[in-house]
């Protein structure tokens, strides 16, 4: 699988979970899974992960996940494993968390 088929998965299992809290805790109005869609910028060094009109990720080169620290700014510190691991975490709450 290369690259662009592994952000496209990411995107997807992302917007997915986002959008299955909102259900979970009753939030689910159109507004909000409309503020819950996911689209993916590519940059020179990071691909930008954006949901809604706020960042939210940041992916190396290497594939690395990380949060921001603010828009375009990565954040070292807080790593969510790479895009062949994204299934090992949880992505729906606002930060996302190991299973």
């Amino acid at each position: 699988m290369d690259r662009a088929e592994k952000l496209k998965n990411f995107a997807v299992k992302l917007e997915t979970q986002q959008i299955q809290m909102l259900h979970y805790s009753k939030f689910d109005c159109q507004a909000n899974r409309d503020s819950s869609r996911v689209s993916i910028k590519e940059g020179k060094k990071y691909t930008k992960v954006d949901v809604g009109t706020s960042g939210k990720y940041m992916i190396d080169k290497e594939g690395n996940i990380f949060g921001i620290k603010a828009y375009g700014v990565i954040h070292r510190g807080h790593c969510f494993g790479t895009l062949d691991t994204i299934d090992d975490y949880y992505w729906g709450e606002y930060r996302a968390y190991k299973i």
